[in-house]
């Protein structure tokens, strides 16, 4: 029969090790083996340090942890393993009980421990949040579009200099109706309705759309993986991602224009616990970089939470509704940004057989 601890070791989100008094791995947990690519048979008794290299002196990390019997925390390194690039983790060494000498190692992949419990969901305050400025907005645009007509009937009886004013007055009146919209439309989107879909055919769309419009002073490269399988989304609320991330990256490198890469390949590494407990693959990898000035650092945890942005008049409702598109689909939305660089990436499931067989 199973027990509490095994049940524990196996429902573990992020790579564990246990590792022994000769620092050899004697134990490790189903994402370790994804993260390093390689299966636990292979890993037992190797030495730790052949197989994990993290720029930090774990040496004397294990050493103290052994002779204190007390956790040790090591934030924002680089890990490896294998042939795989660097990944920066928050790493967690702690001595375990009634086994001198072993400890266990913990690593929280940056990109997922920055993002766990957080915004791919809409907590519940947001929720109320997003409620309340739905109702509002509605009740708002009632008036401002009396305003909007009486401005406009008021310039037909004015001269030049006081049309400037009423042409203001119904500018600005049509600004905060297209900003109560976009509340509205987060507040009210529909559960996705999904079929089969080619992922570059609507990064094609998107693209398109883009280039004789918001974002006609970029240039735009194309990175695909043409054996990619198809996914299984709602196609007009995938294709609102796209052209929401496109217009985000164009509005960052500003007049002065820049590079997006869209990027797609395939990984096997991601997987997301749903809420009925079942761990869902979601190895489709599409990624949107652009070289614009970044995200600020402190910003970054928060970009989806709803009426955040980095922007001016920014509504913080776009990447918002981004990420709850993304998680009504049971997929994953993560950022990495530095000046010089920032990328979306998106993961997504592949579509199920019988869907495509239909």
């Amino acid at each position: 029969m199973r027990t509490l601890g095994d049940a524990i070791w196996a429902s573990l989100p992020v790579p564990a090790f246990v590792v022994d008094a000769e620092d050899r791995i004697s134990e490790v947990n189903a994402p370790a083996e994804q993260f390093l690519n390689t299966s636990a048979r292979a890993l037992r008794e190797a030495p730790v340090l052949d197989k994990l290299a993290i720029d930090a002196p774990l040496e004397e990390a294990f050493g103290r942890v052994r002779k204190d019997l007390s956790p040790l925390f090591i934030n924002k390194v680089d890990v490896s393993g294998g042939n795989a690039p660097p990944v920066q983790c928050n790493v967690q060494i702690a001595p375990l009980a009634g086994m001198p000498g072993h400890i266990l190692v913990v690593m929280e992949p940056r990109r997922i421990a920055d993002r766990l419990g957080r915004a791919s969901e809409v907590t519940s305050a947001a929720k109320s949040a997003i409620g309340m400025a739905e109702m509002l907005a509605h009740e708002i645009k009632n008036p401002l579009a009396g305003i909007t007509g009486a401005a406009q009937l008021l310039s037909m009886n004015l001269d030049d200099g006081d049309m400037e004013l009423t042409d203001l007055i119904v500018a600005e009146s049509r600004r905060i109706v297209a900003l109560l919209d976009q509340v509205e439309q987060f507040g009210n989107l529909r559960p996705p309705e999904r079929k089969v879909v080619n992922i570059h055919d609507l990064l094609d769309r998107a693209r398109k759309s883009a280039v004789v419009g918001f974002a006609a002073q970029m240039k735009i490269r194309e990175d695909y993986d043409p054996s990619l399988p198809p996914t299984y989304v709602d196609a007009d609320q995938m294709l609102q991602v796209f052209q929401n991330l496109l217009k985000n990256a164009a509005e960052a490198a500003g007049k002065e224009g820049g590079t997006i890469t869209l990027r797609s390949f395939y990984d096997l590494s991601l997987r997301l616990r749903r809420r009925d407990g079942q761990r869902g693959e979601l190895p489709l990898q599409i990624e949107i970089v652009d070289d614009g000035p970044g995200i600020p650092e402190e910003m970054q945890a928060d970009i989806f939470d709803p009426f955040v942005s980095g922007r001016e008049n920014g509504t913080g409702l776009g990447l918002a509704l981004v990420s709850k598109i993304i998680s009504d689909h049971g997929g994953w939305i993560t950022l990495d940004s530095v000046p010089g660089r920032t990328v979306f990436r998106i993961s997504l499931p592949v579509a199920p057989k019988e869907a495509e067989e239909e």
